[in-house]
């Protein structure tokens, strides 16, 4: 099993989402984020004053799939939250030893 963690654009979250319930992906976990890469945040105009934005509102998505469906899940986040300009996001995968679902302690894909 692996573990997809993406950091997105907030407004790419619905089209995101979308696509991935229509594949079959049941499962995801969605956290409010803030932080930067190569970007190093931008300059914002407010009432006339500029500010420094360090750290930059994101979206980070988290799911668990079989490796077998794994290439579509990534396929899928990079298509529906491309948009081709600096700051889009990454996407990591990690590898999940074990998954239990706590209600009926099932284990493997079968908690998934």
């Amino acid at each position: 099993m692996k573990k997809i963690e993406a950091i997105i654009r907030p407004f790419k979250l619905d089209e995101v989402h979308n696509a991935l319930l229509e594949a079959g992906f049941a499962g995801l976990t969605v956290t409010e984020v803030r932080g930067y890469g190569r970007q190093k945040g931008h300059k914002e105009i407010y009432r006339g004053s500029e500010y420094n934005i360090e750290f930059v509102p994101k979206i980070k998505i988290e799911l668990v799939c079989d490796e077998s469906k794994l290439e579509t899940a990534i396929s899928i986040i990079i298509n529906t939250s491309k948009t081709g300009e600096v700051g889009d996001g990454k996407i990591f995968v990690l590898s999940v030893e074990e998954t239990i679902r706590i209600r009926t302690e099932e284990s493997g894909k079968s908690a998934l």
